[in-house]
């Protein structure tokens, strides 16, 4: 017959037998996890993932923002000015004076975007390449922003003031340079700055420069999968602006719907070219020269490798 203590003592035995299995096996477990996240962390240092959708679309409100078209997309606008809205009632506040802008944008590649349009103010036809140096990314290739260079010409056709007088082509061109440089802070936040130069062939004034330098900021706060509030607002240098300008001031919303983006916004400037927004607003918001405006993007996809911008 078996006795109480040795009962005792054989479930005891057991009970310290079953630990220590569990423990080894404990081990184990913990042993073969840190190899795996080992595993995951080497993979990520090896892979390279760069972000995308800093903003929705190629234009912030005004400017252009660091997005390009993807290759193969053809990318028709309509951007609209209506008047000040301190106009009053008898120009349905401002709605009885507008300014248009009609423009296709073409990703050559998916770094290399071109574009042209036609302006109502001033009558200005306008062309850009936009050249994605940098993206950001993270991983092997650990990069913080991502960076576009921007050149514009645009040529302004009003008839001549006087002409009567020798006047030149060359009179009517003016160009601009621009650095974008930007970052997704997260997924609902962005922000660029705009390092841009501006140099008109004729200036209208003696005293007036031909080269005008600006610092532009802009960002973009997500609020749903499908709306964003943008910013906008260029700094002109002191020395390098023309006379009675104000910096260009605009605020407004971005609405994503299937392969259109609306964008609503208010500003203080009536051109839709560099030279027009950067350097020859005149509107200021504390006397209520605001304009209300919008923009219209319609994406079309040409060849088979063509990719859209989706927001993130």
């Amino acid at each position: 017959m078996i006795k109480p203590k040795q009962i005792i003592k054989a479930i005891i035995c057991y009970c310290i037998s079953i630990a220590v299995i569990n423990n080894s096996n404990a081990q184990d477990t913990t042993n073969l996890m840190s190899q795996l996240e080992d595993e995951v962390n080497a993979n990520e240092k090896n892979n390279t993932e760069y972000t995308i959708a800093t903003f929705k679309t190629t234009r912030l409100i005004n400017g252009h923002s660091v997005e390009n078209t993807g290759k193969g997309t053809l990318d028709a606008k309509i951007s609209h000015r209506f008047g000040q809205l301190n106009d009053g009632a008898y120009a349905l506040f401002g709605l009885d004076n507008a300014a248009m802008r009609i423009g296709v944008d073409y990703g050559i590649t998916p770094y290399l975007m071109v574009g042209i349009g036609r302006n109502t103010y001033q009558k200005t036809f306008d062309a850009f390449i936009k050249i994605k140096l940098l993206k950001q990314s993270t991983g092997k290739i650990n990069m913080p922003v991502t960076l576009s260079y921007v050149p514009t010409i645009a040529l302004k056709t009003l008839k001549w003031e006087d002409p009567n007088e020798k006047n030149y082509f060359v009179s009517r061109l003016f160009y601009t340079h621009q650095i974008i440089i930007a970052r997704k802070f997260s997924k609902n936040t962005s922000l660029q700055i705009m390092p841009t130069f501006v140099h008109q062939n004729l200036a209208a004034l003696v005293s007036d420069p031909n080269d005008i330098f600006a610092m532009g900021i802009g960002g973009r706060q997500k609020i749903t999968k499908r709306l964003s509030l943008n910013a906008e607002y260029y700094y002109q240098i002191p020395g390098f602006k023309l006379t009675g300008t104000t910096n260009a001031l605009s605020i407004g919303v971005d609405i994503e719907t299937g392969g259109h983006v609306f964008q609503l916004h208010f500003t203080n400037s009536q051109g839709m070219n560099e030279r027009g927004f950067i350097a020859e607003t005149t509107g200021k918001w504390q006397k209520g020269d605001i304009l209300f405006g919008f923009n219209i993007s319609r994406v079309f996809t040409i060849g088979k490798n063509s990719k859209l911008i989706h927001s993130n």
